[in-house]
């Protein structure tokens, strides 16, 4: 099988490598940056001339993309150069209404279409551990599971097209909340006196443990902010997240809080540096670093 691949930067590079070293099929890549790009071709992959020539090209057309209005512009492209039958998957963190657009769109030139949002990072995309959660027909999903295991470990049917966004921004909303109350109880313990070893000790194997926790309290012990997932990707997931809620009439006591964290880190200049900057602020408003 041909599959393209479009979007190899930072978390699309490792996936679309997992695809190549684990399975047989022809591997076509388009990026704007020539050196993810190469990373892939080092690989035994093809480079792309355009989005328009991998669509032409390929059975199977995957996109890993950083924001909806890109993924409705390459789907658009794809579209209009895709052979029917041809069947597009987008990894990106979507918005709904965006997924549902696309699949409209693309339903009518007879490309069918699996959304399928990841979820665990840079390190579970290198590792090919993330869990990838599929919104879309069911029999088409069976036929791309190899596909999907090849870069993924748990991999969920969640439902028709939308329903794969609605997975991911109820994760990654859940994941912001947990993080930004780790940076708040990481705060108290340096303020309070504790030795920060012994409560990262006692949080990692108690009750409070959770992803978050783990991510702020790795980067805010080393004082290193360096972006394994940037802020600004943080804050437009948690954004989508908040549109969702608002369009099922759902009321938020704790995400829109989060989210006015999230952005008091963006206006000190942080956005492009990791989400657990918002332990920055923390920092910044009580002038003392939890750094050790």
């Amino acid at each position: 099988m041909k599959v393209g691949f479009i979007g190899v930067g930072n978390m699309g590079g490792p996936m679309c490598r997992n695809i190549i070293k684990n399975t047989n099929h022809e591997v076509v890549v388009f990026d704007l940056n020539p050196a993810a790009v190469k990373e892939c071709t080092d690989l035994g992959a093809s480079a792309g001339a355009s989005v328009a020539d991998v669509a032409s090209r390929c059975e199977v057309v995957i996109t890993s993309l950083p924001m909806p209005p890109h993924v409705e512009a390459v789907a658009t492209e794809i579209a209009a150069n895709a052979k029917s039958g041809t069947v597009y998957i987008d990894l990106s963190t979507n918005s709904v209404a965006c997924a549902q657009r696309v699949h409209k769109m693309l339903s009518a030139k007879g490309i069918q279409m699996l959304e399928a949002p990841v979820s665990g990072g840079v390190g579970g995309a290198t590792a090919g551990t993330i869990a990838i959660m599929v919104g879309g027909d069911e029999k088409v999903f069976e036929q791309q599971q190899p596909l999907f295991a090849s870069f993924g470990k748990t991999i969920v049917h969640v439902g028709e097209v939308g329903m794969g966004s609605v997975a991911k921004l109820v994760n990654n909303m859940l994941a912001f909340c947990n993080a930004a109350a780790a940076a708040e109880a990481l705060m108290l313990g340096r303020m309070a006196g504790i030795d920060m070893h012994k409560l990262h000790q006692v949080i990692s194997n108690s009750s409070g443990n959770s992803f978050g926790f783990g991510n702020i309290a790795t980067k805010a012990f080393a004082g290193d902010y360096k972006a394994s997932f940037a802020l600004d990707l943080a804050h437009k997931d948690l954004r989508l997240a908040l549109e969702l809620a608002d369009s099922v009439g759902m009321p938020g006591m704790i995400a829109p809080q989060v989210m006015n964290l999230q952005r008091i880190a963006k206006a000190h200049g942080w956005g492009g540096d990791d989400s657990a900057s918002i332990m920055r602020v923390y920092e910044e408003a009580v002038g003392k670093s939890v750094k050790v």
